[in-house]
């Protein structure tokens, strides 16, 4: 993708939350309060003024469902968040997320200090949170199209619907049984470096001069940047979610490590340490690589923030020994504490340990100065509350087409043709019948994959809005070519209809971390069921649904054309675009696809590397409109 691309989807994700920029504040004699001061003075100006309470309050990030005006004003709350599914109410509206955000700010600003909060979003995906958002393809289907064509990554994240700080997710992943594949761009980590200019579009363009190190966001139409999970959770056991990653220094530093190392010098605001554990230590507990190799050796000047109750999982059972777990982050350099709940409880603990010595102030003080900074960098001090001018850029069709031009990039045709001198693709538009079948054809929650208005995602057509593939196949053929959905189709079925071609859409069903581990990798039934007898009986083209490389050698045999369409978001009609020759397939595999789960984990380099269909593999098509020219 081009560079402008990658701007794009930035700007996409960013739009939203863009609302929570506002009104600017007075302006008093204080130093902190005025914008002409450089934001080193004003940073150090208003820490000095800081109780003990205030500062630790600002390290304290809590779900809004336990926030209200009242706890953030009273107990100095420095950032509010949604997790995966956390909303105003069901179907809230952009200006409801709008009003919610605002009156959280409003309590903040109405403390002694008037410290504005920052609002948290996992943006995985496109504001996947907010009902009519568009929902853009996971990344799995993204790391390639994204480095070949830069500036569609880039639109891609300019529009993205978002402001507050949201999620980076710079992993390389190198099991596919792990619950989280689908949120990494590549097994390789080249690939997954190139994905780190998403940070221009968030963030806006580093100035140049910049110092390296320090955050920098770049206006109040761009966002904090969030980079996660640092390190080296795409590399645990048998994939095994928060599982440990067995490697030694330099393999960690060539894989895992060199996409934090680009972020850094890119400018990005914070980082999200990891719940996995490298070689047995967990990294939320790892002083070492938080502070010692991150904070001290790459200069990195933003905050550090904790994964969801993050620190209660350095105890085996979690939070078995909380005050323990609080005191261990904070020391190894955890900033910002992702609560979520019990608030209360940490600034407790961490309010003791403090007055007990066992944490000196100077580690407080760091923390909250990493805090103010990214916060005084994104201007929120000027502009701390919400735009409800931009509340209809959510959902805009400008949006919807830019993650329509995704979808058509990030296809990967894995087969075309039972033989080389009859492809199957692209299909004809104008035919008697055909058929669609298949579990995923007609359902929005599945195409859309997990972190999409839930936390697991979702099934149906119900909860939030889009094109499924059937509604896009029905929109894209001839008018007089009859289309006959039938999910499960039997024998007979087949039998008593003489289909031209049938398109089959199979694949997994939603899932996010843990409930994503898989030691199998299989689609979801009756997809196998479904391919065989629809492509036993009718020329068929599979295309598969899914957050990864699934089990799909003991069926290709009978398969005439192969598309592996990823998770693809609400936008289906890219696929059908892609199907028909309006557009070319262009898409290869970022990730290796192997033939058997008895191989894995298999990347390309491995010395037993034996795929099904190797890294970098995709055949390419030309649209009709090009072989009609031609």
């Amino acid at each position: 993708m081009s560079k402008v691309l990658i701007h794009l989807i930035g700007v996409l994700w960013l739009c939203s939350w863009l609302m929570l920029t506002g009104e600017a504040q007075v302006v008093d004699e204080l130093k902190y309060k005025d914008p002409k001061q450089p934001i080193s003075v004003r940073v150090k100006d208003l820490l000095s003024r800081m109780t003990l309470e205030e500062k630790i309050g600002q390290m304290t990030q809590i779900d809004r469902s336990v926030a209200n005006a009242d706890v953030m004003k009273t107990s100095f709350i420095g950032s509010v968040l949604s997790g995966g599914g956390s909303e105003p109410l069901p179907k809230a509206s952009a200006g409801d997320w709008v009003t919610m955000i605002n009156e959280f700010q409003k309590g903040a600003l109405s403390s002694r200090l008037g410290i504005p909060m920052i609002y948290g979003i996992d943006a995985v995906h496109g504001h996947n949170n907010v009902y009519n958002a568009t929902i853009f393809p996971h990344n799995v289907g993204l790391g390639w199209i994204l480095t070949w064509f830069e500036g569609l990554v880039r639109q891609l994240l300019l529009k993205s619907e978002l402001q507050g700080f949201l999620i980076l997710l710079l992993r390389a992943l190198r099991d596919p049984r792990w619950g989280r594949c689908y949120e990494s761009y590549s097994e390789d980590p080249k690939i997954v470096r190139e994905m780190t200019d998403i940070i221009d579009g968030l963030q806006g363009e580093l100035p140049p001069h910049a110092r390296k190190g320090y955050p920098y966001v770049g206006g109040k139409t761009k966002v904090a940047a969030c980079a996660k999970h640092f390190v080296g959770d795409g590399g645990t056991t048998k994939g095994v979610n928060e599982n440990n990653a067995v490697i030694d220094w330099h393999g960690l530093q060539s894989l895992h490590m060199p996409a934090y190392i680009d972020s850094i010098i890119k400018g990005v605001s914070t980082v999200m340490v990891s719940y996995s554990s490298w070689n047995g230590l967990k990294m939320h507990a790892n002083r070492d690589l938080v502070t010692g190799f991150l904070k001290n050796n790459l200069k990195f000047k933003g905050f550090v923030i904790s994964d969801w109750q993050g620190i209660d999982k350095i105890t085996t059972p979690p939070g078995s020994n909380y005050t323990y777990s609080v005191k261990t982050s904070i020391e190894a350099g955890v900033d910002m504490v992702m609560v979520p709940y019990k608030f209360d409880d940490f600034i407790q603990d961490l309010t003791l340990l403090v007055k007990s010595n066992v944490i000196p102030m100077d580690r407080i003080d760091d923390a909250v100065e990493r805090i103010l900074l990214v916060k005084f960098t994104m201007g929120l001090f000027e502009n701390p509350l919400a735009d409800f001018s931009l509340v209809n850029e959510l959902g805009s069709q400008a949006h919807r087409n830019l993650a329509r031009e995704a979808v058509r990039k990030s296809l990967v045709l894995l087969k075309n043709g039972k033989n080389q001198n009859a492809p199957l693709l692209p299909l004809p538009k104008k035919v008697p019948k055909l058929l669609v079948a298949g579990t995923h054809a007609d359902n929005l929650g599945y195409q859309c994959g997990g972190w999409t208005i839930k936390w697991q995602g979702f099934s149906g057509n119900t909860d939030t809005s889009g094109t499924t593939i059937l509604s896009a196949i029905n929109s894209t053929v001839d008018p007089s070519t009859q289309v006959v959905f039938r999910e499960n189709p039997d024998a007979d079925f087949l039998k008593t209809n003489k289909f031209d071609f049938a398109i089959v859409v199979v694949g997994e069903p939603p899932y996010a971390e843990t409930a994503g581990d898989s030691t199998e990798l299989t689609m979801l039934d009756p997809g196998p069921n479904i391919i065989t007898n629809v492509c036993g009986a009718v020329k068929c083209v599979v295309v598969t649904i899914s957050g990864r490389p699934i089990v799909i050698e003991p069926y290709l045999s009978s398969i005439d054309a192969l598309v592996a369409a990823w998770l693809p978001g609400t936008e289906g009609q890219g696929v059908a675009d892609v199907l028909f020759g309006d557009y070319g397939f262009s898409g290869k595999l970022a990730r290796t696809w192997f033939k058997t789960v008895d191989q894995l984990p298999m990347n390309v380099g491995d010395p037993h590397y034996d795929p099904l269909f190797p890294f970098g593999f995709g055949l390419t098509s030309e649209s009709v409109r090009d072989l009609v020219t031609r």
